[in-house]
């Protein structure tokens, strides 16, 4: 909780201070190195590699253990952009967009207003949630995420004898 609200006063960016915190209780949690290897890597050597704002998404639980990620995608079409899961790192993509698209079956552009410029977004994605696929509809891409729980972290009540 403390580092939440630590994160919310200094705008969301982590400081080298705040990842020396996790470095601190490392000697103390068992089974947690791949969390503090993942803020290590995000923080590289004391700063946060920042992403821009584009495109603006949103992250939003539909269900107990199921999320979307939505990304405005606005003047895009599927074959424009690409989705990649990899070790963890789920990356939303441009294809190379060709810049000698200025005429379409609709005419020649005199005015180019809507942007379509590069851009790679990623998330973190936790052990446990599975990727489930993704739609893009009236320029929102929305990414289904499942969170899978082993029988082994379920809740169970231990019976005492």
């Amino acid at each position: 909780m403390g580092l939440r609200n630590n994160l919310a006063n200094k705008g969301g960016y982590m400081t080298s201070k705040d990842l020396s915190i996790f470095n601190s209780l490392r000697p103390f949690s068992i089974g947690f190195d791949d969390m503090f290897d993942q803020f290590e890597n995000m923080l590289g050597n004391g700063n946060l590699s920042l992403q821009s704002n584009y495109p603006p998404y949103n992250i939003r639980k539909t269900g107990k253990d199921n999320y979307s990620i939505e990304v405005a995608l606005a003047g895009f079409n599927k074959k424009d952009v690409e989705v990649e899961f990899e070790d963890n790192l789920l990356t939303v993509r441009t294809k190379q967009i060709s810049k000698s698209e200025d005429k379409d079956v609709n005419g020649e552009i005199i005015h180019k207003g809507i942007s379509q410029r590069q851009f790679a977004r990623s998330f973190t994605i936790a052990d446990d949630v599975k990727v489930n696929g993704a739609e893009l509809k009236d320029g929102l891409l929305k990414i289904a995420c499942e969170r899978i729980v082993p029988e082994h972290k379920k809740k169970k009540l231990i019976e005492i004898r």
